[in-house]
């Protein structure tokens, strides 16, 4: 988290874990994340202190409001439930959704021209990508790797 620009987010997912083995993850990057100046986003509605909330647009808690959408009825969905910004999903190929159809630099294009909010590009993002994308606000899924011995 030491290199994202001060004023970068955290959105804190880990499903796979236990719910108290996740609660104290969460804990842990939340506190590493503020000390940088990060916002810290919760996958979910649990009242952890997270400054906002990811999901789908009728699952989200209180604070900022960040949903998901894969097309343009899912992105009207997340504007209609007042969300403060979009993470608009996949634009390119992505190891976590292998073979799944993407948005490519046009389609995303389209669709987040189409919205009031904020739009997020997510999906196979890396610098790279997001100077080809043009586009200035972007996530990867996985992108912090812990150096932290095991």
């Amino acid at each position: 988290m030491q290199r994202l620009p001060r004023g970068s987010g955290l959105v804190y997912r880990h499903y796979h874990l236990e719910h108290e083995e996740r609660r104290a993850r969460f804990e842990e990057l939340a506190a590493v994340a503020r000390s940088m100046g990060h916002l810290v986003v919760l996958s979910g509605t649990q009242d952890w202190g997270a400054d906002g909330h990811y999901g789908a647009p009728g699952d989200l808690g209180e604070g900022l409001r960040l949903a998901t959408a894969h097309n343009g009825v899912e992105l009207q969905a997340a504007i209609a439930a007042e969300a403060d910004g979009v993470f608009l999903s996949p634009v390119f190929p992505t190891a976590s959704h292998p073979g799944a159809a993407t948005l490519g630099i046009h389609g995303f294009h389209v669709l987040a021209q189409q919205s009031a909010v904020p739009v997020i590009a997510l999906g196979g993002m890396t610098r790279e990508r997001a100077n080809e994308l043009d586009w200035p606000r972007w996530g990867a899924i996985d992108g912090l790797v812990s150096t932290k011995a095991a």
